[in-house]
């Protein structure tokens, strides 16, 4: 039995005053009438024996007249399981309910409030109602969909889902909320009901400031689903956290020696704004920074020898996201080779500028080996070559060599120095009677039609970088496209002849420039242009994805290809394996990933999206004009809709009404025995 104003029960605390009247007795049982002592005073006899109580059952009637009266002002009820409830009322809903699991969970009880508010939710369900169950963070997980909620057995349902819930934990991925919600949306607009219902979704969140809501702007609703959020929250609303700055500011992030930038944020709600960098457990190399509230501050932490790969700040309340793991910049390997007889020092010849224009980067580490006519070439130099060049005077054997390895997936540059250079792409192409001319150009020509949507040329598609009028050409050659099959003119000049094609060969392709970057024939080595066309064109060739320092939990991580699947172990030492040429998917926790076998390792932290712990402004929610059927508050609509489920449940039932009746039976059966007791007394004569 339930009570739905509990507090009344404490007046059956007023079941001692009957007692206590019952056990006091001021006067004797029997009076004797004296007339020689009709002019004294009346003295009480003393009470020498234990007081007992008379009248047993008058006594237990006004006990029970109380007891009743506080029980039905108490309003009691049965509580019914959603098993029990039946849908007469109407049809149910479609219910949807989100529960955050993102890293900003783990702070205190949050996800215990979490599970407890999802609880309550369930247990107020209906049998008519179809619910979903699903937690979120960068991803969404579906525990329960709809169809299994109406194929379980009615008293599984319930408990099923909470099952399901327990056993589930925050994890370190970021907010997406956006996402989930639309995912819910489609789960309730595709489920199954006989009768149209109303959809419901719920969500379950701290609502922090880095939630994501990406794809709800401009959304149509459907006129029957509504949106309302369950918020926890926490105790301590300040937070301060660690971002290493990569990318962009990676050059400027490193210095002679080793140190690092870092940006510490501190929020706006915190109490402290001391803290302390300090790499693993050195404390003697530790760094205090001063970060107030709502600001943040950028230092360079000194690198300490190898080994330490954990940076930790310390003086902050919410520890969750105070640990930074790094890895010093690891630069790619991108071979490029040569094939021809120009000198390295000759400044009229191709492989001068093209040793100029590949230079080392933090990046990339680009090593061109030039291959003279003589010189041989072992089959391995190639597997590890990401682009071959092919210059004069190239033998039959490293053509045959360069097919290969176009055939197997890469790219061959091919510029043509003169007309001599058609017979070497002939050779290359096993076209035998390839030929070129001369072009006619009476200053120089022009870059006219360029395809901005090739790999090669996408560099240059913003306004600010597509212009190319400033390069001229003094030569260049006229080719036949028509007798290179499948040939795409990615270039053109004014005269409407081929500048730069591309022409399929095997899984790869050949390039091929009618006129060459000596500063004989043009000024393409000279210009701006030159360097990231030729990067453009090996990044193609190489097909290797943007090396970057550092990801984020939940990144996919491109790997390089490969011939054999291999393993990753992970932070926590568990392994998951990796099908060759394939993507990395789980990266579920912050720390360093690395390959088994192989030299592969890179870092993955926590989103610092997720270190932003302010309340979400309102504003943002109602620009996107959501259908929220409660505003965005900490109190508990899951709570609300308990307390009102429990009044129709005491509604119906209405038992006050017979505790009151019962009381008022009580009170007649102890007046008609009082009244009979009382003129008993008046009557001592009269005997039973």
């Amino acid at each position: 039995m339930n009570f739905l104003s509990p507090l009344f029960l404490l007046g059956a605390l007023a079941v001692a005053g009957p007692i206590v009247f019952h056990l006091i007795r001021r006067t004797t049982r029997e009076v004797k009438p004296f007339s020689s002592l009709m002019f004294l005073q009346p003295t009480p006899p003393r009470v020498t024996s234990r007081s007992r109580i008379e009248n047993w059952w008058l006594l237990l009637l006004r006990c029970l007249v109380l007891l009743a009266l506080a029980l039905g002002f108490a309003r009691p009820f049965f509580r019914e399981s959603s098993a029990q409830k039946s849908g007469a009322n109407g049809p149910g809903r479609r219910l949807a309910i989100l529960v955050d699991t993102s890293a900003s969970m783990r702070r205190e009880t949050l996800w215990k409030q979490a599970q407890e508010k999802a609880e309550a939710l369930l247990r107020a369900t209906t049998l008519a109602d179809n619910v979903a169950v699903v937690t979120f963070d960068r991803t969404s997980r579906v525990l329960m969909d709809m169809e299994r909620w109406r194929t379980t057995p009615l008293g599984e349902r319930v408990p099923g889902a909470v099952r399901q819930l327990a056993a589930v934990s925050p994890g370190w991925g970021g907010t997406n909320l956006g996402a989930s919600i639309l995912q819910a949306l489609d789960m309730i607009s595709g489920a199954r009901e006989a009768v149209p219902t109303r959809g419901e979704i719920v969500v379950i969140t701290d609502m922090q400031e880095g939630t994501r809501l990406d794809g709800l702007q401009g959304l149509e609703w459907p006129a029957n689903v509504t949106v309302r959020f369950e918020t926890v929250t926490a105790v301590k609303t300040g937070n301060a956290a660690p971002q290493w700055l990569v990318g962009g500011e990676e050059k400027e992030s490193q210095d002679t020696t080793g140190g690092m930038r870092v940006r510490v944020s501190n929020a706006a709600e915190a109490k402290t704004e001391r803290f302390r960098l300090a790499w693993g457990a050195a404390a003697d190399a530790a760094l205090d920074v001063y970060v107030p509230a709502g600001q943040s501050r950028v230092v360079r932490v000194p690198k300490l020898p190898d080994g330490v790969e954990k940076l930790t700040l310390t003086g902050d309340d919410t520890d969750f996201d105070n640990t930074l793991w790094l890895l010093p910049p690891q630069p790619r390997r991108m071979p490029v080779m040569f094939l021809g007889s120009d000198a390295d020092d000759d400044t009229r010849g191709s492989l001068f500028y093209l040793r100029r224009a590949f230079q080392q980067t933090v990046q990339e580490i680009i090593e061109i080996t030039a291959r003279r006519a003589n010189d041989p070439v072992a089959a391995f130099e190639f597997q590890q070559t990401q682009l071959v060049v092919l210059g004069d005077d190239a033998t039959d054997a490293q053509v045959a060599a360069a097919r290969q390895f176009a055939r197997d997936g890469r790219l061959v540059v091919v510029p043509l120095t003169d007309t001599k250079s058609a017979a070497l792409l002939g050779r290359l192409l096993e076209i035998p009677d390839l030929a070129a001319e001369e072009a006619t150009v009476r200053e120089y020509a022009l870059l006219a039609q360029i395809d901005f949507q090739s790999p090669l040329f996408a560099p240059f598609a913003d306004p600010r970088f597509s212009d190319f009028t400033k390069i001229h050409f003094w030569h260049h050659r006229r080719i036949d496209s028509a007798m290179l099959a499948g040939a795409r003119v990615l270039a053109s000049f004014e005269s409407r002849d081929p500048a730069v094609l591309r022409v399929p060969l095997g899984k790869g392709a050949v390039i091929v420039l009618t006129s060459s970057w000596r500063p004989a024939d043009s000024q393409l080595a000279l210009s701006s242009k030159f360097v990231p066309l030729l990067h453009a064109i090996l990044d193609e060739s190489a097909g290797l994805p943007p090396a970057r320092a550092q990801y984020f939990v939940g990144d996919e991580i491109a790997l390089p290809p490969g011939a054999q699947p291999f393993t990753m172990r992970k932070p926590d030492g568990t392994e998951a394996p990796v099908a060759a040429g394939g993507k990395f998917t789980a990266t579920d926790q912050p720390g360093i990933y690395v390959a088994n076998p192989g030299e592969l390792r890179f870092v993955v932290n926590l989103d610092p999206e997720e270190s932003r712990m302010s309340p979400l402004a309102p504003d943002r929610l109602a620009s996107l004009a959501l259908p929220m059927e409660h505003k965005v508050a900490p109190a508990s609509a899951a709570e609300a809709g308990i307390h009102a489920a429990a009044n129709e449940a005491e509604q119906k039932h209405k038992l006050w009404r017979w505790l009151v009746i019962a009381a008022v039976m009580f009170l007649l059966v102890e007046t008609a025995i009082a009244a009979k007791l009382s003129a008993t007394k008046r009557n001592p004569e009269v005997t039973s």
